[in-house]
């Protein structure tokens, strides 16, 4: 009975939602009558957050995306797409010490697809191609956010 209580229990993790908490797509090219001849130059800024619900084993994880296009020709803004896609999920057998790299990789993970398809289908509906994001290496950018947490407080202790 020991062997058994030692197994490790694997992680249990539901989609249990998921919605768009904010959207703005501004087609800048439509109000000012501009032409079908550009090059666009499409950037995506990524930023993601997550948080503990009221419910036990809650959690909400949410992708922001920021996306600029701007013609490569004249740095005329196209359009701005802003998303807050949040996924809300029920996660058990997470250890307290790997909830918040789960909730910033595993969980993005788990709902950009849904992202990317909304994403793809505003840009066509704004007249534009569809716009097809790339995968996004969650592992890469939360090691990056903490990279920059631990030196901004290596910055502040050094000020103090």
């Amino acid at each position: 009975m020991a062997e058994e209580e030692a197994q490790p229990v694997a992680p249990q993790m539901r989609v249990l939602g998921q919605f768009i908490r904010d959207m703005s797509f501004e087609n800048i090219m439509a109000q000012k009558g501009g032409g079908a001849d550009v090059q666009p130059d499409v950037q995506v800024q990524v930023n993601l957050d997550a948080k503990k619900r009221t419910v036990e084993n809650q959690f909400e994880s949410a992708i922001k995306l920021n996306v600029t296009s701007k013609d490569k020709d004249s740095d005329t803004t196209l359009f701005i797409l802003e998303i807050d896609y949040v996924g809300i999920f029920h996660i058990e057998n997470v250890p307290d010490d790997q909830i918040h790299p789960f909730l910033l990789i595993e969980c993005p993970r788990m709902i950009f697809p849904f992202l990317r398809r909304i994403v793809s289908d505003v840009t066509r509906d704004g007249g534009f191609p569809p716009l097809n994001l790339e995968n996004i290496d969650f592992v890469a950018l939360y090691r990056n956010e903490i990279a920059r947490i631990q030196a901004e407080s290596a910055g502040t202790k050094a000020d103090a």
